[in-house]
């Protein structure tokens, strides 16, 4: 089943998706994505201890500032080395 939303992007991602003929496909694998690293995350927390709840998680995430532009540069350079990788083992 899937579902139509409405999201509003940066420019620069916008123009990203405009490139691919089926940009829900390039948005459903980021998000798959980011779903999958925070299940990771989760994961390793808690097999070190951590007893994480839903709450905490929350309020966690509500103290932290939010990323800079040096961070999310850091990340895009992370994400395209892991898609490139990926794409590599499908071959």
């Amino acid at each position: 089943m899937t579902r139509r939303i409405t999201v509003s992007l940066p420019d620069d991602v916008a123009d990203y998706l405009a490139k691919h003929p089926n940009s829900s496909a390039v948005v459903a694998d980021a998000v798959r994505a980011r779903m999958e690293r925070g299940a990771a995350v989760t994961a390793a927390l808690r097999a070190a201890g951590f007893n994480l709840t839903d709450e905490g998680i929350a309020a966690a995430r509500g103290k932290l500032p939010p990323f800079t532009d040096k961070q999310r540069a850091e990340f895009r350079r992370w994400h395209d080395a892991k898609a490139a990788e990926r794409e590599d083992r499908k071959r």
